[in-house]
């Protein structure tokens, strides 16, 4: 009798804990099934907002530079308040994950301090504009075209095809150099040549044949001038002007005239 009494009593106990599990287990998968809805429909919402302010900006004549930034904080910042949305309809106490969140933050902040210095020198980047998307550049020791300023590392594409991500503070603390802030820029080149050559002929042939090569900007001119001159030689400055998009092209072609006409001036001596 005894022994049926325990049992009784542990039928009891599972049947309860059963009621419980069905009562407010279904509660909280319902909850999870309504967040993971919400989650996914307003990551959708954010998306969608994100590209319409994109679009109101582009209309506005807005540069890429301001159009990806803005749209990653407008990002980030949407996603913070929608998790908070979300725990706060699971029944999560927001207020006291708002005071988590910010000591968490404090304390990210406090251990990595570099991280939010990017932050600002993105910000920064932004409003003062030393460069935008697009820019050829030398910064941090890095020279390429910049592909993306992002809210902590600038994006930027070397020659050779490598990307090369670089801290914004990193940047922004270093010399700048912007190769395409102006129209055109000016090739450098030298020609080193025997003691012995006409420099006024050899100049003359210089200037003509550089003068002809396609994207040579005619204003301002060649500038082709004797720079320096030694016992055995003397040196030529051979500086063309070209639009920033033609600056390869036409330093290679310089160079080829140049060899042709130390080629010729070798021919001559022999």
């Amino acid at each position: 009798m005894e022994a049926l009494n325990v049992i009784n009593i542990g039928t009891d106990r599972i049947n309860s804990l059963l009621n419980v599990v069905l009562q407010y287990g279904a509660t909280v998968v319902l909850k999870l099934v309504i967040a993971a809805f919400l989650w996914i429909f307003g990551r959708w919402l954010i998306g969608v907002l994100v590209r319409m302010v994109q679009r109101s900006l582009t209309r506005q004549r807005f540069d890429p530079t301001v159009l990806r930034y803005v749209g990653s904080f407008i990002t980030v910042t949407l996603n913070i308040i929608l998790v908070i949305a979300i725990l706060s309809y699971c029944g999560i106490e927001t207020t006291s994950f708002a005071a988590l969140l910010a000591a968490v933050g404090l304390a990210i902040g406090m251990a990595w301090s570099g991280l939010l210095a990017n932050l600002a020198a993105g910000g920064f980047i932004i409003v003062l504009r030393p460069f935008k998307v697009g820019d050829a550049i030398t910064a941090a020791g890095v020279t390429g075209t910049v592909v993306e300023i992002g809210l902590f590392v600038t994006s930027i594409n070397t020659a050779d095809n490598v990307l090369n991500l670089v801290g914004n503070n990193k940047i922004f603390a270093d010399t700048i150099i912007n190769y395409s802030s102006n129209d055109f820029r000016r090739v450098e080149l030298t020609a080193t040549l025997p003691d012995t050559t006409d420099e006024h002929a050899a100049i003359s042939r210089l200037k003509d044949q550089v003068s002809g090569l396609p994207n040579v900007m005619s204003n301002p001119s060649v500038d082709i001038h004797l720079a320096a001159a030694t016992a055995g030689t003397i040196t030529l400055a051979v500086r063309p002007y070209c639009h920033n998009d033609h600056y390869a092209s036409v330093y290679c072609q310089t160079v080829e005239v140049i060899r042709a006409l130390m080629r010729d001036l070798s021919i001559k001596k022999a």
